[in-house]
């Protein structure tokens, strides 16, 4: 976990042995080295994970499950052990809890239609807070529009945390699910979903977490959480793209209806009816993507190599260094000050717009995510129409952080 308070400097931490395995940190942009400040939005890729998902197609690719043929055997062998690589990776107690999506959203969108369509009844609440991702919110609107159900949205506080005194007092009889992230992807703050879970459960009702802003930067273990439904992605983990996990309990999973239909999910089909399949493959329809499960696995397998107290303390010395640096600035307000943060920092300067910041960085190489990062009623909770967004990884340094200040310091002045 980290603070927006001083730290020292991790010198065991070595940032730039960590840089030479990622291929694209060497290019330049517009004449000038990239500096790679978007993070929250998707990680780099090390070679690590390149190789092992090429090594799959050239050597080992065939359609999964069923297949007697060795090819088929042997893809089968590395998905399952993926998905026994993940299992661990996130503290799961059973492998079989262990779902593949396309991503967190589609994570979520799984949870909302399979829950909320079979759970969910005219009056009922689906519980949210006011920094969801776009992802945590538009589903849920979908299927309670559907079932004549309601939102509630706990408020956030202008430091960027959450009201949990408001969500204990509007926790009723009518909740029937609460959905938040664990961290934010606009403010970076690390929400006490510790807390939000067990006062939940204290009233008997299940929690969803998204976890895409917590898996690369901090220990994730559902089981002590005792959460239960969990969803990340693992392209903001140094994985590839199209791939994604949902955890759930099997004490849901078993009981919830299959979201897809079509080859895998079943048992038997015939025309008076079709048996599902047991978890986690009821919720697999179709060919899956293997390669990606490869590569989500091997993301796990590079992060874990790493000393991940240094890891954290590395990237919240980052933060702490740049958010010092940044309100240093005149006109440069921080939008989003919680006391325990992951590393991303969200500021507005007044009278500049955050486009246009994002322009002229990326002008001199810098890349950082600009707008409303689909959160907009965030946004509109601030008052601002979106931000500019500079979130940090494993291979950031110190110096691109004195880039970035370089490159405000000129963005103000060409604007101004």
């Amino acid at each position: 976990m980290t603070t927006r308070s001083s730290g020292t400097p991790i010198t065991h931490f070595d940032a730039e042995a960590i840089r030479k395995d990622f291929p694209i940190l060497t290019r330049t942009v517009n004449g000038y080295p990239l500096i790679y400040l978007d993070n929250a939005a998707s990680s780099q890729k090390p070679l690590q994970v390149l190789e092992r998902m090429d090594h799959y197609y050239q050597h080992n690719h065939a359609n999964v499950h069923r297949g007697v043929h060795t090819l088929s055997q042997e893809a089968t062998e590395l998905f399952e052990s993926a998905r026994r690589r993940i299992a661990s990776f996130i503290g799961a107690p059973s492998d079989s809890e262990v779902i593949f999506t396309r991503g967190a959203t589609e994570s979520i969108n799984l949870v909302a239609y399979t829950f909320g369509l079979s759970q969910l009844k005219e009056g009922d609440e689906i519980m949210l807070s006011g920094m969801e991702h776009h992802s945590n919110i538009i589903p849920w609107q979908i299927v309670c529009g559907m079932k004549n159900a309601a939102i509630k949205v706990i408020p956030v506080l202008e430091d960027g945390t959450l009201d949990l005194d408001w969500f204990l007092k509007n926790l009723t009889s009518r909740t029937k699910l609460v959905s938040v992230a664990h961290v934010s992807n606009a403010l970076g703050t690390i929400n006490p979903v510790k807390d939000i879970i067990r006062m939940a459960h204290a009233q008997g009702f299940p929690v969803l977490l998204d976890g895409a802003q917590a898996a690369p930067h901090m220990d994730i273990n559902v089981s002590e959480l005792d959460v239960d439904f969990y969803v990340f992605s693992s392209h903001k983990m140094y994985g590839p793209t199209g791939m994604g996990i949902l955890f759930g309990k099997a004490s849901w999973l078993n009981i919830l209806p299959p979201w897809q239909g079509g080859g895998e999910m079943i048992k038997e089909v015939k025309w008076a009816g079709t048996t599902y399949n047991t978890i986690p493959f009821k919720y697999e329809a179709g060919t899956p993507d293997i390669a990606g499960a490869i590569g989500l696995a091997a993301a796990c397998d590079y992060i874990d190599q790493l000393d991940r107290v240094a890891m954290a303390q590395y990237e919240h010395t980052l933060l702490a260094y740049c958010t010092d640096a940044m309100e240093s600035i005149p006109g440069v307000r921080t939008i989003g000050t919680a006391a325990h943060k992951a590393s991303v920092y969200s500021f507005v300067i007044k009278g500049l717009h955050p486009y246009d910041i994002g322009t002229i960085l990326d002008q001199q190489g810098i890349a950082v995510r600009t707008g409303h990062h689909c959160t907009q009623p965030l946004m509109d909770r601030f008052g601002i129409p979106g931000t500019t967004r500079a979130s940090f990884a494993i291979y950031n340094t110190m110096g691109e952080i004195e880039k970035l200040l370089q490159a405000t310091h000129k963005a103000i002045k060409i604007l101004s």
